[in-house]
């Protein structure tokens, strides 16, 4: 083998996780990413595996959960990704949620400190040297214009865009605790994960009309037919869909009782979920906006218990890039017009963290069999990590309507025939059937995966 067996281009989930799968297989391989030689509109400091979005990686129940079976499913992989969330977790009810910089700490030292990895940094402008015959692609949402205008001429597609948000993140001792409370929906967790200001009615429809008056970002006209992605549309644009919304969204008041007034029952609530261990910074779950900063401090100071809300990070819009994975890649995520190039990532068209970090793994494993001479299936349909992976090389149907990312789900695994009756003999129904399936796919997906391993 010659002394670079892969180059990988990217160090954010996706990359470092891809990195990691083919280190871990005994190949030589250079990890590149252009911070901070080159900025990025979003990234705020150098580091690998840096959480930009959000600090959740959302539900860790791998028995009903489709995103919670992919957690375990990499965790039985050998995840880099997982190891570095135990090591980083935060209180968050049911979901794994992370301190954003202990996580990418633990990721940067165990890539710096890999035998097999070296971290080249510097920006890869336009496609890579036609001397690298294995390269994975993960350069995510913030690919550089270079490399996807090179991208854009290789596949003959006209665009790889759309819109991403991020929410805003609050310091815990601003926020007024004699009108907001700890406690998690349902109690889930250790029952006070979360913060919760509440509103009445005339507050929310305050400030649903202050938010339609807010200044938003401008796009530039070359930006304007940009879609937004519809897993994490800004707030403004799900409350122009209608007054309900943000009310059956994330601003839903199920679930909890306020126990400053526990007799009445708020019309919305804002939930904030602890950003990092030492509980100092809160990060306003489902708000991501367009709103302009001045207009952002403004507005969210109107939610009760935040009247006087010091912001650590201000919410903002960002352009992100992927591809038509089902018209472009084979079912190893190589390019067709270019098999040497493996994409990764949410580059492919999955969306969120865990899934980028899959695709990831999936995508490392690839290339080293590649490398080795070797030949590897991709894991089974009814695996999360096969489902996710059919979705966007082929489970998407071209030609009806337009191909987006994809977050794991039920959805895209066959299903399981649920019996009609438990086990004490009682008839099931409803979300007691509903949660039968899913324990069937669940148990039935971490049996083929163990299969797919020792395959």
């Amino acid at each position: 083998m010659s002394k670079t067996d892969i180059h990988i281009i990217g160090g954010g989930l996706a990359g470092c996780e891809a990195a990691w799968a083919a280190a871990y297989l005994g190949c030589q391989v250079v990890l590149h990413e252009m911070r901070p030689n080159q900025k990025t509109e979003a990234h705020q400091t150098d580091g690998l595996a840096e959480l930009v979005c959000s600090n959740s990686f959302r539900s860790d129940d791998f028995e009903n959960n489709a995103v919670g079976l992919l957690h375990e499913e990499m965790r039985r992989c050998d995840s880099l990704v997982m190891a570095a969330a135990a090591k980083s977790k935060v209180p968050a009810g049911g979901a794994l949620a992370v301190d954003r910089n202990e996580f990418s700490d633990h990721v940067t030292a165990a890539i710096q400190s890999h035998p097999n990895i070296e971290i080249e940094r510097g920006e890869v402008a336009g496609l890579p040297p036609a001397d690298w015959n294995n390269v994975v692609i993960a350069t995510g949402p913030l690919t550089s214009p270079d490399l996807s205008a090179a991208i854009l001429t290789l596949t003959g597609e006209d665009n790889l865009a759309f819109f991403d948000a991020i929410a805003p993140i609050i310091h815990r001792d601003s926020i007024n605790m004699d009108q907001a409370w700890f406690q998690s929906r349902y109690d889930k967790g250790d029952g006070a994960d979360y913060i919760n200001c509440p509103m009445d009615e005339d507050q929310y429809n305050a400030f649903l009309d202050a938010m339609a008056d807010a200044p938003k970002t401008e796009f530039k006209d070359w930006e304007k037919d940009t879609p937004y992605f519809e897993g994490c549309l800004p707030i403004e644009v799900m409350a122009e869909r209608g007054r309900e919304t943000l009310r059956w969204g994330p601003m839903k008041p199920v679930g909890l009782t306020n126990p400053h007034n526990p007799t009445i029952k708020a019309h919305a609530i804002v939930q904030l979920r602890q950003d990092n261990k030492l509980a100092s910074l809160y990060n306003m779950v489902g708000f991501q906006t367009k709103m302009n900063y001045g207009a952002q401090t403004e507005v969210f100071r109107m939610i009760p218990g935040l009247e006087k809300a010091e912001f650590a990070r201000l919410g903002g819009i960002h352009r992100n890039t992927f591809l038509n994975s089902p018209k472009l890649l084979d079912s190893e995520l190589r390019l067709q017009a270019d098999p040497r190039l493996r994409f990764a990532g949410q580059v492919t068209g999955v969306e969120g963290y865990v899934e980028s970090a899959a695709c990831g793994m999936m995508a490392g494993r690839f290339a080293a069999a590649q490398a080795l001479g070797k030949s590897l299936n991709p894991p089974p349909q009814t695996t999360a990590f096969g489902s996710l992976l059919n979705h966007i090389t082929g489970g998407h149907i071209t030609g009806k309507g337009t191909f987006q990312p994809m977050n794991i789900n039920f959805g895209l695994m066959p299903t399981a025939e649920t019996p009609n009756q438990d086990e004490d003999g009682n008839r099931l129904r409803g979300k007691n059937k509903t949660r039968a399936r899913r324990k069937l796919i669940t148990a039935r997906a971490l049996v083929d995966l163990e299969g797919w391993l020792q395959s």
